[in-house]
């Protein structure tokens, strides 16, 4: 069998951190990668674990949480990108740049030569969404050229296929049924490590990416606390900059108002035959400021 297209010649599974999500945790072990791929590709049924390559991507676009997983099967790249509440179809320019750095990163890494006249040799990507939110819409696919270029496919196209868990029992449902229940503990308790351990509970018992949780329970747990304290401190960040802002918003209607003033006074002096120079002086402005005011009056009244 040829070798397929990968990163790297070992393949561990990807180590979670806690910038990890439980999407990236749980599809970062080749076991249930594995099962993913199966669940995309049932007509394959000879693919085993050691024909799973990285599975992993690359965090090159923020530096927060994240739900994005590539994995090569078989000189096939897989691009994964969970998709929750709130949709956007940005998600379709996040999966191309992410295959571009990883084609890239592979190019680097098999020393292949770009620049050469002999064809590089890459794997063929395919492109999933996981979406877990409640939308009412259910596209199968989603399209580059639809969204981003008028219908135009004469030089550029992408195809990402929506995967929604419609058929019950596999990881891809398990996952999608976990993240259902973890939103209904929230809604009961809130952001809390109770809300967790109910979720975990509650998995379990209905056999719910059992083996999952049964055997990295406290790994699911710290990873899910993390989130909570960096949706926290969004939050927080959020909060601060509104009130920056209605801090710098009355402010600058402070100044606005003070500086109205001082022309008016600074005119009525003028009037009365102070020099540019004095009226600098006494009301503490820029002379230039204060002549820019006098000629400025002077312009619009009449000769």
């Amino acid at each position: 069998m040829e070798q397929p297209i990968t990163e790297k010649n070992v393949k561990p599974d990807l180590k979670g951190t806690l910038k990890d999500s439980v999407f990236r945790n749980l599809f970062g072990q080749r076991k249930y990668a594995l099962q993913l791929y199966q669940a995309i590709h049932p007509e394959d049924t000879e693919v085993t674990e050691d024909d799973i390559g990285d599975v992993t991507i690359d965090n090159i676009l923020i530096d927060q949480q994240y739900n994005d997983l590539g994995m090569t099967v078989r000189g096939t790249l897989l691009v994964l990108l969970e998709a929750q509440a709130t949709w956007t179809m940005n998600i379709i320019i996040r999966i191309l740049l992410y295959l571009a750095f990883t084609w890239n990163r592979i190019i680097e890494e098999t020393n292949q030569n770009r620049y050469g006249s002999k064809k590089l040799k890459l794997p063929k990507p395919e492109f999933y969404v996981v979406y877990t939110g409640s939308r009412k819409e259910r596209p199968k696919w989603i399209h580059l050229s639809n969204e981003f270029l008028e219908g135009n496919t004469e030089f550029l196209e992408m195809n990402v296929r929506i995967l929604y868990g419609d058929n019950k029992g596999d990881i891809i449902s398990q996952y999608i049924d976990f993240t259902i229940v973890y939103q209904a503990q929230v809604s009961l308790y809130g952001r809390t490590r109770k809300a967790i351990l109910e979720t975990i509970q509650i998995c379990k018992d209905k056999n719910i990416l059992k083996d999952y949780l049964a055997s990295r329970e406290k790994e699911v747990i710290d990873i899910m606390m993390s989130l909570f304290d960096q949706e926290r401190a969004m939050e927080q960040y959020g909060n601060d900059k509104k009130e920056e802002g209605r801090l710098e918003g009355r402010l600058e209607g402070r100044l606005e108002g003070e500086m109205k003033k001082a022309r008016e006074t600074a005119l009525k002096m003028k009037e009365k035959g102070y020099s540019d120079d004095a009226i600098a002086d006494i009301l503490e402005i820029e002379l230039n400021t204060v002549q820019y005011w006098i000629s400025d009056i002077k312009a619009i009244m009449p000769q």
